[in-house]
Parts: C-alpha cells; sequence; structure tokens
C-alpha cells in the first residue's frame, strides 16, 4: 500500500494520477480512499489518502507532496501531528516539491523551522536579468553518485552487484553508484520544476541542478527521499523516478 500524506496539500491529484501510470493501473477514482471510507471486504486500497499516523506506519511507501508556502505547509503537518511522526518512518519515504523542502532543516519562507531529515537550509532564488523567480520550466539533472553501502538495505537485490563483479567487501575505495531512485536514467536528463526557493547542496544531495546557482534537486538520506522538482510532471524520466522508489 502507498500512502500520500494528507495534509492539504495542493498537488495531490497529479500525484495519484503518476502513481497509477507507474502501476500501470487504470485512472479511475476507485483505488483512492480515505481512512474514513468503507474498504470493500476488508482490503487497503493500493494507493491511500491519509493523515492517520498509524497507517502511514503500516504503508510500504510514504510520499509527502506539496505545493505553496513553506510556513504554511509546515504549520498544518503540525496541526495533524505528522511533523514528529514522518522523521520516524522506517519505509522508504518521497518528499515532492514543498514536501522535499519541509523535509530539510529550515526555509528561508516565513523563516520556518522544518523537519530537519536533511540539514540542507532552502533558500530563495535571486533574480537577476538572466534568472528569473519562480524557477519554472524543464531543467537537466547532474546525477551524483554515492557509496554502494548507502543503498544496500534499500536497493532491490537484482540491481545490486554480484559476484561477476568481484568481491567488494575489501575495496578501501568504495564503490560509488548513483541512487536507486535514478536507476535507468542518465545524467542529463531533463525534469520540470516550479519553485522559488530551493534546497542548498549538502552532504545528502544526490542530485543537483543549477538556476543562477547549483542547488540540491535531490537528497536521499538512510529510507528518506526528496525531488525538488516534480516527477509527477517529468514526462517518462519522471515516471522512471516513481517506478524506482515504488521497487525500493
Amino acid at each position: 500500500m502507498i500512502a500520500i500524506v494528507d495534509y492539504g496539500a495542493g498537488n495531490i491529484r497529479s500525484v495519484v494520477n503518476a502513481l497509477k501510470r507507474s502501476l500501470g493501473s487504470a485512472r479511475d477514482d476507485s483505488r483512492v480512499i480515505s481512512t474514513e471510507a468503507a474498504r470493500p471486504s476488508g482490503e487497503i486500497s493500493q494507493i491511500l489518502l491519509t493523515a492517520d499516523p498509524a497507517v502511514l506506519r503500516a504503508a510500504d511507501k510514504v510520499i509527502l507532496p506539496g505545493v505553496g508556502e513553506a510556513s504554511t505547509a509546515m504549520k498544518a503537518l503540525q496541526e495533524c501531528g505528522l511533523a514528529d511522526v514522518i522523521p520516524t518512518l522506517k519505509q522508504p519515504v518521497l518528499g515532492i516539491c514543498v514536501g522535499a523542502q519541509l523535509m530539510c532543516a529550515g526555509s528561508e519562507e516565513g523563516d520556518t523551522r522544518c523537519m530537519g531529515i536533511f540539514p540542507a537550509e532552502v533558500r530563495r532564488f535571486k533574480q537577476t536579468a538572466t534568472e528569473k523567480v519562480p524557477h519554472m520550466g524543464w531543467n537537466s539533472l547532474r546525477i551524483l553518485s554515492c557509496p554502494l553501502s548507502n543503498w544496500n538495505n534499500l536497493r532491490p537485490l537484482s540491481c545490486r552487484p554480484s559476484k561477476a563483479c568481484g568481491d567488494i567487501s575489501n575495496e578501501t575505495t568504495p564503490t560509488m553508484i548513483p541512487s536507486p531512485l535514478f536507476t535507468g536514467l542518465k545524467d542529463g536528463d531533463y525534469v520540470y520544476f516550479v519553485h522559488s526557493y530551493y534546497p542548498e547542496v549538502c552532504a545528502d544531495t544526490i542530485a543537483t541542478a543549477t538556476h543562477g546557482v547549483e542547488f540540491s534537486a535531490a537528497l536521499a538520506r538512510d529510507n528518506f527521499f526528496a525531488c525538488q522538482f516534480h516527477p509527477e510532471k517529468s514526462g517518462t524520466t519522471g515516471e522512471q523516478i516513481l517506478k524506482n522508489f515504488l521497487s525500493l
């Protein structure tokens, strides 16, 4: 079951539709129910919109969407009691856009303290003659490589190096690979952004983009992942990213 955090975020419908495409399911509303809705034969829907901490903890995957203003979104999470719950989740969690920013240490937007999952601070772009704010449209990703050990507990077994790759257990230099979020993608692939604020580059950055300044396009730490861009609006590249997340 995939749980989408329901805290009033504005892009839930597009996220749901993108998930259905990635799952190969029909685009109908019968597979999306609230925690209060009746569940036929006691079954749980494949995609669940919820603000229930118990449901979030029981989900296979959790997605934190978001559009709008950081301080308002953070306040909504706090009022739902979820600001303290989300950082304790153990399954793969994906933050999108403002959802990604709320997973950072803090944001200049509304002088907001966020959940602190990632150490990055979120800054506002400076408008120039050549770089407009908001940053809106397609931009290429610079995909970074990270130590294989970062992903061993998350990467599907079939995607891990086999013995044919050599015994890496005694290597003094760690094997570096991209995050499993980017399996099947290549450096320079394009994704879609709509934002005026950006997470700084930090130790948890797994991809960057540039709009006047280089910034974190995606971050990862343990079971937490975040995309400043909108995978649900990023065509086949975004669809592949969602498929990768769902396969973790």
